[in-house]
């Protein structure tokens, strides 16, 4: 193997597959289709592992959609917030679920969906596509309101008072609801939300076949209920026993399966306030951090928030004795966005430039939204086999980001 240096995302074939396990548990037992987001997760090169689980993804996009049906080797249940004329044909013929965004969208694309259908089998890779259409419950739990697809305004979903006016002549033209309104969420959430969703959608439940209730559901996380998950399932097939339901978690497959491995490149101290440079970016390589946001668990510290007592990012860790226990440092991209950093962590020794900073838990919602911004040197994905090995998937190069501004 290529000598491995930082950069690079860590992960770890053994913890994915104990989410897999779980994921494929909760779909026989819950009697539903578990199906995989690439929104949150499409590292193609692990897509063999994956179809030793579950047989089918989610797409929001049109690449989206072909990375379903050319490396998953399956049709994509697809959604989009708005499809686009000149890439519709491709988004059908890749696709076996279509779910419109609005009553206007399905109006101006079902009769291209109707057409396909009824050319169905002319050539051997056109399948029929089932259609569905986005519902919105105006209700959520999500606090972030970047994350909150019901928060009043919207751009997602049909909301029942709109529905009502044109039933017949969408339920006419569908065969499934979907609805998104989780997000990093328990099963609770999901049982308080069915209770809005049944209570403004469920009249029309006896005339569509599926049920897609979206991403969001967080089952690998230690402290989430699953048997609570289970049975509020198999509540809902035995209530509405004609539906396929379908969830479509993305953050549930990779969550804590791997980190993100940086260096320290340099120490800066500015009015008292010690930063390490790592050879990676929070903009860049971990963008929810700034987005959400939150502070990534880094290995071998702890954050002020869980220090005892109050500490400020000026001071060293001292115990009752006036020791010092611990060092503090933000840390800081090597990008040049003046944001690019985080406060704060208490190491328990001075740290040194070389010195690696693994910050747990960046394989979700990471690897898919990185960017190249500065042209800063991409982390490289490496993948931990069962037996310790570890095999770089990927390297990123100069060519990589001169490419992406030809």
């Amino acid at each position: 193997m290529t000598e491995l240096k930082t950069p690079y995302y860590l992960l770890d074939e053994r913890l994915l597959r104990s989410n897999l396990s779980l994921i494929k548990d909760v779909a026989e037992r819950g009697g539903v289709e578990v199906i995989l987001a690439f929104k949150a997760y499409a590292l193609w090169k692990t897509f063999p592992i994956f179809r030793e689980y579950i047989s089918n993804t989610t797409a929001s996009s049109v690449y989206e959609a072909r990375l379903a049906l050319e490396q998953f080797g399956s049709h994509a249940h697809t959604y989009s917030p708005a499809y686009e004329d000149d890439t519709f044909q491709e988004t059908m013929r890749c696709s076996s679920h279509i779910t419109f965004n609005s009553i206007s969208q399905l109006e101006h694309f079902m009769p291209y969906v109707m057409e396909w259908n009824s050319d169905k089998g002319k050539s051997g890779e056109c399948q029929r596509i089932s259609c569905g259409i986005r519902i919105n419950p105006e209700h959520s739990h999500i606090e972030t309101d970047m994350y909150n697809p019901t928060a009043p305004g919207t751009r997602f979903g049909v909301i029942a008072e709109d529905l009502e006016r044109h039933a017949d002549s969408v339920l006419d033209k569908i065969e499934g609801f979907h609805c998104h309104c989780h997000c990093e969420s328990s099963a609770e959430d999901l049982v308080d939300n069915l209770i809005y969703i049944k209570k403004k959608f469920g009249k029309w439940f006896s005339r569509i076949k599926w049920l897609n209730l979206g991403g969001g559901h967080l089952m690998t996380r230690k402290d989430y209920n699953v048997e609570l998950l289970v049975k509020t399932l198999q509540e809902l097939r035995s209530e509405y026993p004609h539906l396929h339901i379908i969830i479509e978690p993305g953050s549930a497959f990779a969550w804590q399966t791997g980190p993100l491995v940086s260096s320290v490149v340099d120490i800066v101290e500015n009015q008292g306030i010690r930063t390490a440079i790592l050879n990676v970016s929070f903009t860049c390589h971990m963008p929810d951090c700034l987005e959400m946001p939150y502070w990534p668990k880094v290995q071998g510290a702890e954050t002020i928030e869980d220090a005892e007592g109050e500490i400020s990012c000026k001071d060293d860790y001292r115990d009752k004795d006036g020791r010092i226990t611990g060092y503090c440092y933000r840390l800081g991209g090597n990008s040049c966005l003046s944001g690019d950093f985080m406060s704060s962590w208490i190491f328990d020794h001075e740290l040194r430039i070389g010195e690696e900073i693994v910050l747990e838990d960046m394989n979700h919602y990471t690897t898919v939204k990185t960017c190249m911004f500065n042209g800063i040197h991409h982390p490289s994905i490496v993948l931990k086999h069962l037996d310790g090995r570890r095999e770089i998937l990927r390297q990123f190069q100069y060519e990589d980001y001169l490419n992406r501004m030809d």
